[in-house]
Parts: structure tokens; C-alpha cells; sequence
């Protein structure tokens, strides 16, 4: 970690007040920075809330990105000020992840992606974590590495940003598929292998579109995926461990706090890796289940019975 001083008071806007964004806000208040939250309900306009600030923090849910973008993109925006994007989904018009939606709109100014095995509820009772910020723009990751590091919350940079937004994306969809094999009580030697194969999907997946492989190793990649698809406080993980009970989707998204992002992402995954030819049989057997094609038991029979190759 960069051993250069935090920097003195920020003023720092966080657009989006669900959990992530609120945990997030927190975290950067209390390092002593002047954190202005703005969600659709709030009585201000987007437009005050960000100015004069060093950082905007977008934690919308993936459907909110290019409008909350096209909102800000009329506005004169000073090309120093950096957007952070916590977003983790694909865009369900253009297949584009968070962070390329920001940098379309904003070509010329700093895009940096927080992304890390990052429960929010274990962050907001104060435990310890450990989260990554990513840019091809390294001073500015660095600078943000600054403004959110604390004692309990570990930062770390890195200069693949589709790698590490891709690592935490992808994950979601492996998540709903071992929330399924735990609603099923396959086992411990199931789940694993499960999500063996699921990362090396997200792996084929990730450097099919421009990222690292080695990036999927590291926190946002592999340590986001253990967190997520081990966890009863992920959302998508909740959807297949329900939907392994028998829940409908329908019911199970109506009562489940926030979003799971998952869902749409499985759908876009599909499309982006039917039109590519990458091969995704994991992805592809949670997108039946998601359809209501295949029950849960088949789903995993499906990936289970594949034909006999080597590793």
C-alpha cells in the first residue's frame, strides 16, 4: 500500500444511498472528509451535490448508471475531478460494464473501480476488509487508495480496471449458482468444484474482453468470489439458495432488500458470450434456471453430467 499521507479534507459526493452506498459515505466521513450522499429521493439537485467536490462515488444500481451519468454529462465538469464507479453489473442496452458507461461521458476525466469482497453489513458492524481501486489513470487510484484507507477497511490499487470490475460482476452469477447448490445440501465437494469451474469461467470470460488473468487471482477476482458465494448476506446468493427451495423468482426479487444484480447480469452475459463464442456452461445453466427452463436439481445435473475432458 502507498505509504504517502491521506489527503487533508475532501469534499467527496456518493451518488446512490442503498447499503453500498451508505457503508462507503461512512467509511470516507469518518477518515474526515466531507461526504455529500445523494440518492432520487433527495431533496437537492444532482448538479449541487457535486460541486466543488474532488471525488464522485457512483454506488447506483447498474439500471440507474447511464441515466445518472447522462444527468451530470451537460455540466461543466473540471477534467482533475474523479468519478469512482462501485457498480457491478452489465448494462442491459449496450453490454457495457460501469466503468466504460462513465468513461464514455466523461473521456477526459479519471475512472477509477472500487470493487473487493465487500459485504457491507460486516463493514458497517466495523470488521475488517479489504477492497481494490482500479484505473489505468494510477495517480488517481492512488489518491483514492488515500481517501478511503482506514485501520479497518485495506486498500489496495491496481491498473486493470475491466479485470477488477469484471471479477466482481462475473461473481454474481457464479453466486446465485452455489446459493443453489446450498439450497440443495449438495455438499462441501460439490460447492467446490462448482466454484472451480466457475472461476476459470470468469477467467475465460474476463480476458475474452481485455482483461488480465492474473487480476482474477487477486481480491476483486477470486476473493470476492469466495465472500459472495459463502455468505447468506449476498442478495444473488439468497436467489438460488431460494430458488433451490422452491421460491419463485417473481417473489424472491419483490422481498429481497436492494438489488440482485446477478440477474441481469446472467441475461447480458448470455447475449455478449452467445455473440462472441465464449464458451460459458456454468452462466448458461443459471440463466436457464433464471428463465424457469430447468428446475434447480436439473440445472446442476446439466453441469454435472458434461462430457468427460480434461481439466
Amino acid at each position: 500500500m502507498s505509504n504517502k499521507p491521506a489527503p487533508t479534507k475532501l469534499s467527496i459526493a456518493v451518488v446512490g444511498a442503498g447499503a453500498w452506498g451508505t457503508t462507503l459515505a461512512s467509511l470516507a466521513s469518518g477518515n474526515g472528509h466531507d461526504v455529500r450522499l445523494w440518492s432520487r429521493h433527495s431533496p437537492e439537485r444532482l448538479e449541487e451535490v457535486i460541486a466543488g467536490t474532488s471525488i464522485v462515488l457512483s454506488a447506483v444500481s447498474m439500471a440507474g448508471v447511464a441515466p445518472v451519468a447522462a444527468q451530470l454529462q451537460h455540466l461543466s465538469i473540471a477534467p482533475e475531478k474523479i468519478f469512482i464507479t462501485a457498480t457491478k453489473g452489465l448494462d442491459t442496452q449496450t453490454t457495457d460494464t460501469p466503468s466504460q458507461i462513465w468513461q464514455k461521458t466523461f473521456p477526459s476525466n479519471p475512472i477509477v473501480v472500487l470493487s473487493g469482497p465487500n459485504l457491507s453489513k460486516e463493514i458497517q458492524q466495523g470488521l475488517p476488509a479489504a477492497t481494490v481501486v482500479a484505473s489505468e489513470d494510477i495517480p488517481a487510484a492512488e489518491f483514492v487508495q488515500t481517501a478511503f484507507s482506514s485501520p479497518s477497511f485495506r486498500v489496495y490499487t491496481n491498473p486493470d480496471p475491466i479485470g477488477v470490475e469484471l471479477g466482481g460482476t462475473l461473481k454474481n452469477v457464479m453466486a446465485i449458482a452455489s446459493g443453489t447448490c446450498d439450497g440443495l445440501h449438495l455438499g462441501t465437494n460439490a460447492k467446490a468444484a462448482l466454484l472451480t469451474r466457475g472461476l476459470a469461467e470468469i477467467i475465460r470470460v474476463g480476458t475474452h474482453l481485455g482483461a488480465q488473468a492474473e487480476t482474477f487471482y487477486g481480491l476483486s477476482g477470486l476473493g470476492d468470489l469466495l465472500a459472495t458465494c459463502n455468505s447468506t448476506l449476498s442478495r444473488n446468493y439468497q436467489v438460488g439458495y431460494q430458488l433451490a427451495q422452491g421460491k419463485p423468482l417473481s417473489e424472491i426479487l419483490a422481498h429481497i432488500e436492494g438489488t440482485a444484480e446477478g440477474v441481469n447480469t446472467t441475461s447480458v452475459l448470455i447475449q455478449r458470450a452467445e455473440r462472441q463464442g465464449i464458451s460459458v456452461p456454468v452462466s448458461y445453466q443459471v440463466y436457464r434456471l433464471l428463465k424457469g427452463e430447468i428446475t434447480p436439481q436439473a440445472a446442476v445435473e446439466a453441469l454435472m453430467l458434461r462430457e468427460i475432458k480434461p481439466e
